[in-house]
């Protein structure tokens, strides 16, 4: 009976993947909207420079993204998706439990998480600590382990030498591994300044993860959805107003916005690159094994992106923004890419 379950499973999964070639002829790209721009740049190349179809791209977010690509090995499933941040144990889990077995982590190279404003309105220098005050639902008074729904309106009421302005921010929806890295490196950053809220990860690491990790939902904060360039649009009409993007959209976008310097490091590409700008993080797409050879021109694709050309330290992706790895991190990639090195948790 056992064996003959496996028969049925291994049928399955060869009629599946059979059908591939004939059900679709492009590749299929989901996931991070900070990925995103990096990705269509390959992909246009890539449709231009072969015979294959452009791949088609949708920005769904991190987490959007990992949810479509970990629904099976169907045709109708993606074939990539883009991660502003690693991919997580649960997502992992729960690609392995719908057969997605064998995934390809492609680390690309690193960016900046920004705190823009309009160009010509005030000059923001924050801290960590600052920005944990202004967004958080809830904050710490005076007195150890007493927290208050945070009373804060004003960039003045975190501290005096901010401007006198309504705290307004713009920012992406829990679905974004934006948000998931802004929450982790300048919330959480900013949270365990206090000391006794720092001790609490030792005795309830839950409590600190929702005192750290909980953005205040009375209007402070606004989720503005995946599209970058929206938040972009909106800081030109709203002065007042910050948002919370990548680096790569402030870089190309430098003539309307401008980023607030975060504990002393100002938002540029050397900064993230040598690690004192203190909100960076790294730039992933996930690919599935199984679509390799099945779906056309995955494995041309896979080279293109990370070729010397593209990813490389003076490569097309460095002028969009995209802070390059050193030598040695590039050739562990590649070589990963080229035997097909599934990732383990």
């Amino acid at each position: 009976m056992k064996k003959f379950k496996t028969l049925l499973a291994t049928t399955a999964l060869i009629t599946s993947l059979s059908s591939m070639a004939a059900g679709r002829d492009y590749i299929s790209i989901v996931g991070s909207s900070t990925v995103y721009p990096f990705a269509t740049v390959v992909a246009e190349r890539f449709g231009k420079s072969t015979n294959f179809k452009t791949p088609k791209i949708e920005s769904t977010g991190t987490g959007g993204g990992m949810k479509l690509f970990c629904k099976g090995i169907n045709v109708d499933t993606a074939d990539i998706t883009n991660a502003s941040r690693r991919i997580k144990a649960s997502e992992f889990a729960m690609c392995q439990k719908n057969g997605v077995k064998d995934i390809v982590e492609v680390l690309i190279g690193y960016d900046g998480i920004v705190v823009a404003n309009a160009i010509k309105s005030h000059t923001f220098a924050l801290t960590r600590k600052d920005l944990f005050l202004a967004l958080a639902k809830e904050v710490p008074t005076g007195k150890d382990g007493e927290l208050v729904a945070n009373p804060n309106k004003k960039w003045s009421d975190v501290r005096k030498e901010l401007p006198n302005v309504k705290i307004e921010v713009l920012g992406p929806p829990p679905t974004s591994g934006t948000r998931d890295a802004f929450v982790e490196l300048a919330m959480e950053g900013g949270c365990k300044k206090f000391d006794w809220i720092k001790a609490t990860k030792k005795s309830n690491k839950a409590k600190y993860k929702s005192i750290c990790h909980t953005i205040r939902e009375d209007g402070a904060y606004i989720e503005a959805g995946e599209n970058d360039n929206l938040i972009i649009q909106k800081l030109q009409k709203n002065p007042d107003a910050l948002g919370i993007f990548g680096f790569s959209f402030l870089d190309q976008n430098a003539d309307v916005v401008k980023g607030a310097t975060i504990d002393g490091g100002a938002p540029e590409f050397d900064t993230i690159a040598d690690g004192s700008y203190p909100v960076s993080r790294p730039l992933f797409f996930y690919v599935k094994k199984a679509h390799v050879g099945k779906i056309p021109g995955m494995s041309e694709f896979l080279k293109e992106f990370t070729s010397e050309k593209a990813m490389g330290e003076e490569g097309y992706l460095t002028d969009k923004g995209l802070i390059p790895l050193d030598e040695d991190k590039f050739k562990t990639v590649q070589d990963a890419v080229k035997n097909l090195k599934p990732l383990s948790l």
